[in-house]
C-alpha cells in the first residue's frame, strides 16, 4: 500500500479549520471527499497540524495511503480536479516511505502573521491580514519578542481549551519586520500550543502601540497564566507557511 506525502495550500476563510467537523466544511473533509471521488477509497488524510477556522496555509503537509499505486503527479492532479471549486489545492504529491508520518515526523513548523496598520481598510487583502487603525512600532515589537525565544512555559499564551500535555515549548525564532503599511511576524518551532502564535501576536501589538513595555511581556511569560497575556489576534492574519522534515 503506497504512502503519499501531499503539500497543500488553502484559503481558510469560510472553513472550520483543518479537521473534519460536523459544523461546517474543513480542509480534511474536502480532501477525503476528493480522494473518494478519484479512486473510490474512503481514507483518512493525516495533516501536520490542525489549523483553526480562518487560518490559511501555503505549505500544509499531509500523508495518505492508497490501495493502488499511481504516479504522484496523477494523484495530485486527480485530487485537485475533484476539489474544485474549493479554495484548496495540492501543490505537490510524492511517494513517501511507508513509515512517514506528516505530524509526528515534523521537526519544524513555520508560521507568518500579517498586520496592516494603516487607516484605510484592505481591499485586495481582506481576510488575509489583521487590519488595525493605529500605527505600530515594528522595531519595538521585534526587540521585545526576543524575550520569548527559547524553551519556556507558554501557559500565558496558550488557549484555555488547549489539549497539549505540557505548556512547555521551544520557540526557535521570532521576527517582526515592516514592509510599507504591513507588519510581518514570523515564528518557527518544532510545535506550537493552541493559539500560541495568535496570542503572542496580540501581545506584541500592545508593545507596538506603546501600551506594554518589554518588562510587561517578561512578567506575563513568568506568570504562566493566560489571564496575564495579551489578547488573541484574529485568525485571518495567520498562515502556516511550511513544515520541515528530516531527509528520508
Amino acid at each position: 500500500m503506497p504512502r503519499y506525502k501531499l503539500t497543500i495550500e488553502y484559503d481558510g476563510a469560510g472553513l472550520v479549520g483543518w479537521q473534519r467537523q460536523e459544523n461546517g466544511p474543513s480542509v480534511q473533509a474536502a480532501l477525503e471527499d476528493a480522494i473518494a471521488k478519484f479512486c473510490g477509497e474512503q481514507i483518512t488524510v493525516y495533516g501536520a497540524g490542525r489549523t483553526d477556522a480562518g487560518v490559511h496555509a501555503l505549505g500544509q503537509v499531509a500523508h495518505i495511503d492508497l490501495a493502488k499505486k499511481a504516479p504522484a503527479d496523477t494523484v495530485r492532479n486527480a485530487i485537485n480536479a475533484h476539489l474544485r471549486p474549493a479554495a484548496i489545492a495540492v501543490l505537490a504529491a510524492e511517494i513517501a516511505p511507508v513509515d512517514f508520518h506528516a505530524r509526528f515526523d515534523a521537526i519544524g513548523r513555520h508560521y507568518r502573521y500579517r498586520i496592516l496598520d494603516r487607516r484605510a481598510p484592505p481591499a485586495l487583502e481582506r481576510g488575509r491580514v489583521w487590519h488595525v487603525g493605529a500605527p505600530c512600532d515594528a522595531g519595538a515589537m521585534h526587540e521585545a519578542g526576543q524575550i520569548l525565544i527559547g524553551k519556556h512555559d507558554f501557559s500565558s499564551f496558550r488557549a484555555t481549551e488547549c489539549q497539549a500535555k505540557s505548556p512547555v515549548k521551544t520557540l526557535d525564532a521570532l521576527t517582526v519586520s515592516r514592509n510599507g503599511d504591513e507588519i510581518e511576524i514570523t515564528a518557527r518551532a518544532r510545535s506550537f500550543l493552541h493559539h500560541q502564535v495568535r496570542n503572542i501576536v496580540g501581545t506584541l501589538r500592545l508593545i507596538g502601540e506603546g501600551k506594554w513595555s518589554p518588562d510587561d511581556l517578561t512578567a506575563a511569560l513568568a506568570a504562566k497564566d493566560r489571564a496575564r497575556g495579551g489578547p488573541t489576534a484574529p485568525a485571518e492574519g495567520l498562515c502556516l507557511v511550511a513544515v520541515d522534515y528530516p531527509e528520508y
